[in-house]
């Protein structure tokens, strides 16, 4: 429970430091010059640089442990978050961006697969998961404002730097308070290193991973499309909020316990539904108020992230943690890359949202289901989490 606690600490200040980039990093680009094409493509490389990360992460977690990976993630990402406060012309910071993909690809496996690995119990490890969905959340709800306000107030280079060296002293906190040993793991896996390796790689059908992919694909339209509503300083400043109501929502649904004793898959399906019906609402519906709709598509974000952890754990029979949320953030990483990209390609014949919704509910159709409505895997059963 001790290292639970710590780490949960270092996740905090890391989601606060990468949420508070992104109400910024859009009216950032424009200041330098870039066109909404160019932020699309700078959006998605980061996302793309996630790829190779994530490969790399799958197979060295699952041999070495996560505490390695989250110093060298948290460091390396400070660095280039210092290097970015100097950037002077689009390409270097599209550059930037790009190194900043890559090296952040080994935070969220690890993290996942470390919380996972401290219990065998299925009960606790969805508690653990949970935990992960509020702080992540708490971070996120004043950290888009805050950044937002930050710039206001000191300017793109100060606030750069200030999320930087917050990176680094995060990193280097990891290093005196991570157990270099992580028993649960290892015991997780087989017993040892070698039962690590050998261990056969656990059968998950790809189309469950097709949920995080429109997931976050619609994530990166909202992201991308949401801070080009007004790109002056009181836009800043209201979009930062915006997407601190977005957090809100998901502290909500967090907090109500109660949605863990249902299957994680039932969650998964109803929030990813909640989630589309939010995006047609925003396509179709544009004078009904923002904050509204954004506050329930937060709460579906607070079903679904936490139901998906839980889902592939059952997936995975809680072997090969490492790989399988490796998997999970490839996914995302992929949906990262092509959701701003198509929204800064289409932007101008068709509402990005409505593509958004239109990538959800495809999304929904392909995942199958038996006469019970649980997933077609014998970990995944009606039987509460």
């Amino acid at each position: 429970m001790k290292t639970a606690i710590w780490l949960y600490m270092f996740l905090f200040l890391a989601f606060f430091d990468l949420h508070a980039q992104y109400p910024i990093l859009t009216p950032f680009a424009v200041s330098l010059g870039a066109a909404p094409v160019f932020i699309g493509w700078m959006m998605g490389i980061y996302a793309l640089t996630h790829l190779p990360g994530n490969l790399i992460a799958g197979t060295v977690i699952d041999k070495h442990g996560s505490r390695r990976y989250i110093i060298f993630s948290l460091v390396s990402a400070g660095i280039v978050l210092l290097l970015q406060a100097h950037v002077q012309y689009p390409w270097q910071l599209l550059v930037l961006r790009s190194i900043s993909g890559f090296v952040l690809a080994f935070l969220s496996p690890a993290c996942l697969a470390l919380l996972a690995s401290l219990s065998k119990n299925e009960v606790t490890q969805g508690k653990y998961m949970s935990g992960h969905g509020v702080v992540h959340t708490l971070a996120s709800v004043v950290s888009p404002a805050a950044g937002a306000f930050i710039v206001a107030h000191t300017g793109y280079s100060t606030t750069f730097q200030g999320l930087g060296w917050l990176l680094i002293a995060t990193g280097v906190m990891a290093v005196f308070s991570v157990p270099k040993p992580v028993k649960a793991m290892t015991d997780a896996l087989g017993g040892n290193e070698e039962a690590a390796m050998t261990s056969p790689a656990p059968s998950v059908s790809w189309r469950y991973f097709i949920l995080p992919f429109v997931v976050s694909c619609s994530q990166g339209i909202l992201f991308f499309e949401l801070p080009l509503r007004d790109t002056g300083v009181e836009g800043i400043k209201s979009t930062g909020i915006l997407f601190s109501v977005l957090s809100i929502g998901a502290l909500v649904t967090l907090s109500m316990l109660f949605i863990n004793r249902y299957s994680p898959y039932k969650r998964v399906i109803a929030g990813v539904l909640l989630m589309a019906l939010c995006f047609f609402g925003m396509a179709a519906f544009p004078h009904v108020p923002l904050v509204v709709i954004l506050f329930i598509l937060g709460s579906a974000k607070g079903i679904i992230f936490p139901g998906l952890a839980s889902m592939f754990i059952q997936l995975s029979g809680g072997s090969k943690l490492g790989r399988i949320f490796s998997l999970q953030s490839i996914a995302m990483s992929i949906g990262s890359f092509i959701g701003p990209i198509a929204a800064g390609q289409l932007r101008g014949s068709v509402s990005p949202y409505y593509i958004a919704f239109v990538l959800l509910m495809a999304g929904l159709m392909m995942i199958p289901i038996n006469r019970k409505g649980s997933a077609l895997h014998p970990h995944i059963n009606e039987n509460p989490v």
